[in-house]
């Protein structure tokens, strides 16, 4: 009896680790404006609301809108620049740029659908290429659907750290495991693929690109000697970064 539950729970166990990855690959399609193959389970209409619904509580866990309108103003106008001489103009996604109040933590980030921020700690660090750069990033998160991926991504390893547990009880640790490596590795292709973004919108809308390789030393001083290494971090290492957004430059310049 005992050997027959045992292998009912193989079965099972099986059987939602081979639904969780038939989902993924059942939910894959192509980004067209990337060109890159995603697992992505939903629409942008769903992504604009969560980033909609998110936007307020984010803000104020950064002490809510920096006070100044002007500074809002300008770093509403660099952003509509970006998008208006980029794809981000034909994508369904409604783009809005914040300038936080903290200025302590030096940030930037992009919610699903179009929402992104930057806070004045950064911001105050920045001349208006640089901020171009880093806001150019932030739009590349939002046309890359990199939130959506993670988030369909998650819950793919999810099911699949369930059945691997049903069936076989500490396997299940094993593939959690392997699900969070591949987690933090898609996230780092994230920045980078931002990162080549970035440069192209920061091209085409007149800035110089090489001031966002001035970003990147501004990020790598943020983080001081004690800087998280770059296997332990979602965020490749600036270092590695300066190379990869060099490489950009000239493949984007090369085809002007």
């Amino acid at each position: 009896m005992k050997r027959g539950n045992w292998k009912i729970r193989i079965f099972i166990g099986l059987a939602i680790v081979a639904f969780a990855f038939f989902q993924k690959w059942n939910n894959t399609e192509v980004n067209p404006y990337t060109g890159r193959s995603q697992h992505i389970t939903m629409n942008s209409e769903q992504e604009i609301a969560i980033g909609l619904q998110s936007a307020p509580e984010i803000a104020q866990q950064y002490g809510g809108l920096y006070p100044d309108e002007r500074l809002q103003k300008f770093v509403k106008q660099v952003g509509n620049k970006l998008v208006n001489n980029s794809i981000a103009k034909d994508t369904p996604y409604n783009y809005d740029f914040h300038l936080l109040a903290d200025d302590q933590t030096i940030n930037a980030f992009a919610l699903p659908g179009g929402q992104c921020f930057i806070t004045y700690a950064l911001f105050s660090q920045l001349n208006e290429a640089q901020l171009a750069g880093v806001l150019g990033h932030e739009i590349g998160h939002v046309i890359g659907r990199h939130s959506a991926e993670r988030i369909a991504d998650s819950e793919m390893w999810q099911t699949a750290t369930m059945g691997a547990t049903v069936g076989a009880g500490d396997l299940g640790s094993i593939v959690g495991s392997i699900g969070q490596n591949t987690l933090l590795k898609n996230g780092r292709g994230d920045e980078l693929e931002s990162d080549e973004l970035g440069v192209l919108f920061m091209i085409n809308s007149g800035y110089n690109p090489y001031e966002m390789i001035k970003v990147m030393e501004i990020l790598k001083a943020a983080g001081g000697p004690n800087r998280q290494p770059e296997f332990q971090s979602t965020h490749p290492d600036p270092e590695n970064r300066i190379e990869k957004i060099k490489e950009a430059i000239k493949k984007h310049e090369s085809q002007q």
